[in-house]
């Protein structure tokens, strides 16, 4: 479900008429979470620790409105209920393809969607574009577990209108008692701010811990 932003008076207005003019309107930064008890909730719960972050993930997001809010193809804003994940996932070859997972607040009954989404992506071959993965209700995750990066980019078509916010994760990186996990978070300036990106890092901490 999704309800419409009225513009008249919203206070958001002139953000969105500015920012939405621009070639590349969206902006980035990345940020270290603290990965220790995570890692340790994963073993203990017996699911995989991408499993247990990308939940997490997609949980935090639900909390902030700001994140949720989606540019239809007329230019309006809608605010959706749920926000999914898209997610890229990798094959033995090293190729990888696009994923719908559903969003459930339950961990194991979003694993049961990841597994299956995971089969499909190992059963098959080139990018699985298609309605599912191009749905607007998901954000965009990736993985990076060979690099514990201090920065990213995104490949992306500036013809092609897009608000969908950009998250990926990069390897555990240990400092002192504890494992760091760089965050990367791209997001559409028109719909949110730098206040909202540090909304959905803290509460991506706490989903992290438990």
């Amino acid at each position: 479900m999704k309800h419409r932003i009225e513009q008249a008076g919203w206070n958001r207005q002139e953000h969105f008429a500015f920012f939405s003019q621009f070639e590349e309107p969206f902006f980035g930064l990345v940020a270290d979470v603290d990965a220790t008890r995570a890692q340790a909730r994963a073993r203990a719960l017996g699911v995989s620790f991408f499993q247990l972050y990308l939940h997490a993930t997609v949980a935090a997001v639900q909390t902030v409105e700001n994140l949720r809010y989606r540019i239809n193809a007329q230019g309006q804003v809608d605010c959706y209920d749920q926000i999914n994940v898209s997610a890229t996932l990798s094959r033995s070859d090293h190729t990888f393809a696009f994923s719908f997972i559903p969003f459930s607040p339950d961990l194991h009954a979003f694993g049961h969607g990841l597994a299956a989404e995971a089969e499909a992506v190992r059963q098959s071959s080139g990018l699985r574009l298609g309605p599912e993965t191009g749905r607007p209700d998901v954000v965009h995750f990736s993985a990076l577990p060979w690099v514990s990066f201090s920065g990213l980019t995104h490949a992306r078509s500036f013809s092609h209108p897009d608000s969908i916010p950009k998250i990926s994760v990069g390897r555990l990186r240990p400092e002192s008692s504890r494992l760091l996990m760089p965050v990367s978070v791209n997001v559409h300036h028109g719909l949110a701010d730098g206040y909202h990106v540090g909304l959905f890092l803290a509460e991506l901490q706490r989903q992290l811990d438990g």
